[in-house]
């Protein structure tokens, strides 16, 4: 029933749309609106800080409105990062952590985020928290090693995720149900340290929806000097979760703990953990 209602009001929508658009008060009446809605801002309070951050759809709205309780594992870790170190967010989305850690903790934040339809509400986000100075946005997907293929969308909506670089398949292993791509180019984390000269991190955070295990295997030399890793696994991937624990273990890191917000019980991401893993 909650598809069928869903596709009769698109349905509509797009009706009254199409019917505005013909006229110059429908035409302003849009773009007014939509104006609006672009515009649309949510303040969070956590820990006696205060962040703003842009909710121009239902995804951005839901990732701000559950800021402290979808991942506070994540939030908890950051928590513990000594000021002033340096932070890769890998996977920075709208810059919910990367802005938090540059707040909290004066880290330097180099989030990577290759998402077209994510970077124009990461970079707002960044200015409208006043963070410019302190978050540098790295638009460029992170793999194994430097090559030029096609980034892989399932989704198109701004905040959205489960898109993945070079690959066919997504966060659980099955193969991803494809609705966009482009051509772009991939570095490794080797790369981006050696290449284009971004500071070696201290801390690590890697959410990037099924190829974790390649951007582990083109970071060796950045990892052997990193102090805490944390990565999200889908267990059920069950490749993907021995491949990255194998590796992490040759490096010397050791398992710290694993956690999930039990916003995901009786999910598709059920068996998905945050991993924070430690060289201490």
């Amino acid at each position: 029933m909650k598809k069928i209602l869903k596709k009769i009001f698109s349905t509509i929508s797009k009706f009254i749309v199409l019917f505005l658009s013909k006229i110059n008060l429908g035409r302003f009446v849009l773009e007014e609106l939509n104006k609006s809605t672009l515009e649309n801002k949510k303040v969070i309070n956590y820990k006696n800080l205060k962040l703003e951050f842009y909710t121009p759809n239902r995804l951005s709205y839901f990732r701000v409105d559950t800021f402290a309780t979808k991942e506070p594992e994540t939030l908890d870790w950051i928590n513990q990062f000594e000021k002033k170190t340096i932070f890769w967010d890998i996977g920075a989305n709208i810059g919910l952590y990367s802005c938090y850690a540059a707040k909290h903790k004066d880290s330097k934040v180099y989030a990577f985020e290759p998402s077209i339809f994510n970077l124009e509400w990461l970079g707002r986000n960044i200015f409208l928290n006043k963070l410019s100075g302190k978050v540098i946005v790295v638009p460029t997907p992170l793999t194994d090693v430097m090559s030029q293929n096609a980034l892989n969308f399932s989704s198109t909506e701004w905040s959205g995720a489960l898109t993945t670089f070079g690959q066919s398949y997504g966060h659980d292993g099955k193969d991803l149900k494809k609705v966009f791509e482009f051509s772009t180019l991939g570095i490794s984390m080797n790369d981006a340290k050696n290449l284009l000269k971004i500071p070696q991190p201290d801390y690590i955070k890697i959410d990037v929806d099924g190829i974790e295990y390649l951007i582990l295997k083109g970071g060796e030399e950045v990892l052997l000097n990193t102090r805490e890793l944390l990565i999200e696994i889908n267990e059920k991937f069950a490749q993907q979760k021995s491949s990255c624990e194998q590796y992490l273990k040759k490096l010397g890191f050791n398992l710290k703990e694993k956690k999930r917000s039990n916003l995901f019980n009786n999910t598709d991401f059920s068996s998905t953990y945050n991993q924070i893993w430690s060289r201490q």
